[in-house]
């Protein structure tokens, strides 16, 4: 593979100071976030401690395979590659946001997930403002 290529897959992937990665930062985030719900997903969000906007993913098995599984995780994550953080950075907002999807979001197509992350993120996030 060329080198050229590698960059370009490594610009589609959301950057990991983007990404709530550690245990303790999740943790952080469910604690002192505001949990708000759409139809099929669960989303916190809070006050980043770091100058910047984060994204965190938590995916429960439900009794799917790991395909499915795998599968959700990264159709949310481009959704927040490619929709939620661009809207982000303009907005300037430096918050911290967990997604978590329930048991129905595994049998709805992507479409639908983006619809409900973009109208969630059009209604505002109360806890930037805290």
């Amino acid at each position: 593979m060329s080198a050229g290529g590698s960059g370009r897959a490594r610009d589609r992937k959301l950057p990991r100071t983007t990404r709530l990665t550690r245990g303790s930062e999740i943790r952080a985030v469910l604690e002192r976030g505001k949990r708000s719900r759409t139809a099929h997903l669960d989303v916190w969000d809070s006050p980043s401690p770091v100058a910047q906007c984060r994204v965190g993913l938590i995916v429960p098995r439900y009794g799917h395979v790991v395909v499915q599984r795998n599968r959700l995780k990264r159709r949310l994550r481009e959704i927040l590659r490619t929709e939620v953080m661009p809207r982000l950075r303009a907005e300037e907002a430096c918050i911290d946001i967990l997604v978590r999807p329930r048991r129905e979001a595994y049998a709805i197509p992507q479409k639908q997930l983006r619809a409900e992350l973009l109208r969630w993120l059009e209604r505002g996030w109360p806890s930037a403002s805290s």
